[in-house]
């Protein structure tokens, strides 16, 4: 990705900026009732569902949550307890970023400005965000859009919003999946991947490729 300065950089926050850990929630919940391969089977089965779950029609995410368990469950034949997703759902405001990411946004906060566009509920997210004590400009949410990534309509609402078109934006993420390529779909030339291990590379999408945070200062040089 040639080096050139965006009006905004715009990330994805969940797993990206925060160190979003619906596997270890899992673990916590259901943890006594399965053996360790029962335990990684049921967290997958989890984690796909919360995809399927967002396809469609908003919805808000403390049903997306809550309806991954119950479908989960009963792929592995586990009892369901709706206050068994409630716990899950409960966590997510607690999760702080991950280690880079105070100190890359830090060098960059102020220069130019930084906007979230998550998959997450308003009553949750602003709980997230002041935990990685830097400045956002905007912070949107599926909630805000009632559309979640990876549809374009949340894209969309995000660029409305920041009154920009996609030749305006940096847009960050580790995922491929939710992001980036739908990014692509979109015309968002500028994107940096960061690899947190989520997916495998796929160049295909066009990106730079960061290990974290810290990285991204170098891409908009700073």
């Amino acid at each position: 990705m040639p080096q050139f300065t965006p009006k905004f950089i715009t990330f994805d926050c969940y797993g990206t900026l925060t160190n979003f850990d619906m596997a270890g929630g899992a673990r916590i919940v259901y943890g006594d009732r399965l053996t360790p391969d029962q335990m990684a089977a049921f967290i997958e089965s989890f984690r796909g569902y919360r995809i399927d779950e967002i396809l469609g029609p908003w919805k808000p995410f403390r049903e997306v949550v809550c309806n991954a368990v119950e479908r989960a469950c009963k792929k592995h034949r586990i009892q369901f307890d709706r206050a068994d997703g409630e716990r899950i759902y409960a966590m997510v405001p607690t999760w702080g970023p991950h280690p880079d990411v105070t100190e890359g946004l830090a060098r960059i906060a102020g220069k130019i400005p930084l906007v979230i566009l998550s998959n997450a509920a308003n009553e949750q997210i602003h709980h997230n965000v002041a935990l990685h004590k830097v400045p956002f400009h905007k912070v949107l949410t599926a909630e805000d859009a009632q559309a979640y990534k990876p549809r374009y309509r949340a894209f969309e609402f995000m660029l409305d919003t920041l009154g920009c078109g996609p030749e305006d934006i940096l847009h960050v993420s580790s995922s491929f999946r939710y992001d980036l390529m739908t990014a692509y779909d979109l015309g968002i030339k500028a994107k940096a991947w960061v690899n947190r291990g989520h997916e495998p590379a796929n160049p295909f999408y066009g990106y730079a490729e960061i290990p974290d945070i810290r990285g991204l200062p170098g891409l908009v040089g700073l």
